[in-house]
């Protein structure tokens, strides 16, 4: 659904612009153009390690893959504006302009569908971090490996699918946030493997700077600390995108999002987990209502959907919103085929800030849920901290799926999805609080070598 049509007018109306500000639009188009990129040649624009992860599961490339064209960017670009970023999976193009009323320049291209604003404000100039120190941990070692991780890894029997020696190796997990600030130097993370990065937001600069949740949430996947903190997935490959803007909620950070899964599709990702979530921006004419929650409105949800569709397991955090009066999930939450987490406290008791369901269209939402509450988690400067939020059991979860993964590699993402669903803990009751429960990943596990048995 295109919704915000050339909500243009109704911003140049009601605000005042400085010349120093930048305005930004999403522009849908008709079709991608004619180019030299064709599905039957997806080496050309896909790599290796995703084309062999759409092999394994039988999912075949399609037009949604293609790259827009060049000509199509050029002939954007000659009507005065820049390109920002974009979608090849939606169809879409943001475009940034100097003068809003520039943007009517782009009603006489005949490719341009429709037009929607989705950013104003001033260019901030990037400072990138200098210091190169370690960063060691203030805590205490533990007698037990995890550290002051055990209560929310053994919650979900982790340690037992551990114990079988399923720890994440090979599977490769996008972890898409605002920032990761000093990842890169704290020594809980001196061996994890980061095979790439990607700021989506500041094309070309660090993430290792700007915003500390990427790196709380990073933590509980990746820290390898024994005695202090280990992770769900300790020995995972990870790719780290920024597509959260900190000095602002806009619409457009729906576009950055969208960008980065489809850049996590590229490089071969088989897990995405992501703990950003919206419907109220800044400017109030963009929120999105409780109608809004179908899984096929919200830009972001839509691109999770793809990203599903295309052999990712998205995980995604349900919203922190269960005490506020919006009550209910965020999106990309909404989204049909991901696994939406909710939170619980360590007595498996759903956390009171965790947001709820159902969906719009009356579907179960979240899907499951984690420990939440009081997570252990590390602080850009190496600080062990607790900290409350559906933010650190989607982390939590997705580590363990991904070591599911990697001992079941013969089930597809759809089919571990369900596994994780059938085996939580109220998976004969549903609700829309907790969804299917939290998730014993351990019996999750047998069941699916006992069906892998079967199938062979």
């Amino acid at each position: 659904m295109k919704y915000w049509l050339l909500l243009l007018y109704l911003f140049a109306s009601t605000l005042s612009w400085s010349e120093n500000t930048y305005y930004r639009f999403r522009v849908y188009l008709k079709d991608k153009g004619n180019q030299i990129y064709h599905i039957h040649q997806p080496e050309a624009f896909l790599s290796e390690a995703a084309l062999a992860r759409r092999n394994q599961q039988h999912i075949p490339i399609s037009e949604s893959d293609r790259p827009i064209s060049a000509a199509y960017k050029q002939q954007l670009t000659n009507s005065g504006c820049t390109l920002i970023t974009e979608s090849r999976w939606l169809s879409t193009v943001v475009v940034e302009y100097p003068d809003s009323s520039l943007v009517e320049n782009l009603k006489q291209i005949a490719f341009v569908d429709s037009v929607c604003w989705v950013w104003k404000g001033k260019h901030i100039p990037w400072q990138d971090p200098t210091s190169t120190e370690t960063l060691s941990t203030d805590a205490e070692p533990l007698r037990n490996p995890y550290g002051y991780a055990q209560k929310q890894i053994r919650m979900m029997k982790g340690d037992k699918l551990h114990k079988q020696g399923f720890k994440g190796e090979g599977m490769r997990i996008a972890v898409i946030d605002a920032g990761f600030t000093d990842v890169n130097r704290i020594e809980a993370f001196a061996s994890t493997h980061i095979a790439g990065t990607r700021n989506m937001v500041y094309p070309g600069e660090t993430v290792y700077a700007s915003d500390e949740h990427g790196t709380k949430v990073l933590s509980c996947l990746a820290a390898n600390l024994p005695g202090i903190m280990i992770g769900t997935a300790p020995e995972a490959t990870y790719w780290l995108i920024k597509s959260e803007d900190s000095h602002g909620e806009s619409p457009i950070e729906q576009d950055y999002w969208a960008a980065a899964v489809e850049y996590a599709d590229s490089v071969g990702a088989y897990i995405i987990t992501s703990s950003l979530g919206y419907f109220d921006f800044d400017e109030p004419a963009t929120d999105y209502t409780h109608d809004d929650l179908t899984g096929k409105t919200a830009f972001i949800s839509q691109a999770a959907q793809i990203a599903a569709e295309k052999g990712l397991l998205v995980f995604s955090s349900a919203g922190n919103e269960g005490n506020t009066l919006w009550e209910k999930i965020t999106v990309p939450a909404d989204t049909p085929d991901i696994l939406t987490v909710g939170a619980v406290t360590e007595k498996r008791e759903r956390s009171g800030f965790s947001s709820i369901g159902p969906t719009a269209d009356g579907r179960i939402k979240p899907d499951v849920a984690a420990m939440g509450t009081n997570c252990s988690v590390i602080e850009p400067g190496g600080f062990i901290r607790q900290a409350n939020g559906t933010s650190f059991a989607t982390p939590i979860l997705a580590g363990l799926g991904a070591c599911l993964w990697q001992a079941l590699p013969h089930l597809n993402a759809a089919e571990i999805r369900a596994l994780i669903k059938q085996y939580a803990s109220q998976a004969k009751q549903p609700d829309n609080q907790l969804g299917y429960g939290i998730p014993n990943i351990y019996k999750s596990y047998k069941a699916g070598l006992k069906n892998g048995s079967k199938r062979r």
